[in-house]
């Protein structure tokens, strides 16, 4: 049963470059909008136009520890862009159920050691930051953020860029107690898959399965 961790942010608040101190053998990352990643990432393991079916066929796999999906909002809003012109709500239903399928995947076709980062843009709304989701399905009949246990929210500011590990009250960033010593910390993904690791007493990213 894989971990899947969520870790929302802005545009620019440094989600993609935290992945910068994974070594290529560590990490698959599927790259949903096919943007370059923002660090030198030469034999990264990269899956570009990265797809739900593509997704899931590799989680099934299963053959590393590790896992991003940059992006993963795109999934969503790429598949409301395809089916813009069909009427009705039954595109909306399919969005939600396709996110969360892939949810099940992640928790259902991957083993114990493997973790699963997505990669996500928020949404902010009367001052409360929470994943960004398109139609009311995801929104309001199903909080994504409750299918995580582990969210962290990626900020930028004067000082640099940081992750948040619990809510302040004022986003739905969490983590298991006594995983991260701070409330803020580096955003440094491998860092954090460390911890995890740490914490649940699983297998280190880097061995081989």
């Amino acid at each position: 049963m894989g971990i899947p961790v969520m870790i929302m942010g802005e545009s620019g608040s440094g989600k993609s470059t935290s992945l910068r101190n994974f070594s290529p053998n560590e990490i698959g990352i599927f790259n949903v909008a096919s943007k370059p990643l923002p660090f030198r990432s030469a034999g990264m393991k990269l899956v570009n136009q990265a797809t739900y079916s593509g997704i899931m066929k590799s989680l099934k796999k299963n053959l590393l520890h590790c896992y991003a999906i940059d992006d993963s909002q795109y999934l969503m809003c790429f598949e409301m862009f395809a089916n813009a012109k069909e009427k009705g709500y039954e595109k909306f239903t399919n969005m939600a159920l396709n996110f969360y399928s892939l949810l099940q995947s992640v928790i259902n076709d991957t083993d114990d050691s493997t973790i699963v980062y997505f990669l996500h843009h928020v949404e902010v709304e009367d001052g409360f930051c929470h994943a960004k989701t398109l139609g009311k399905m995801l929104k309001e009949k199903l909080t994504v953020e409750g299918l995580f246990s582990i969210v962290l929210l990626c900020e930028a500011d004067e000082n640099g860029h940081h992750f948040i590990t619990q809510s302040e009250g004022r986003s739905t960033a969490k983590s298991p107690l006594g995983m991260f010593e701070q409330i803020e910390i580096d955003n440094d993904l491998k860092m954090v898959d460390t911890k995890i690791r740490e914490y649940y007493g699983l297998t280190k990213s880097q061995e081989e399965k």
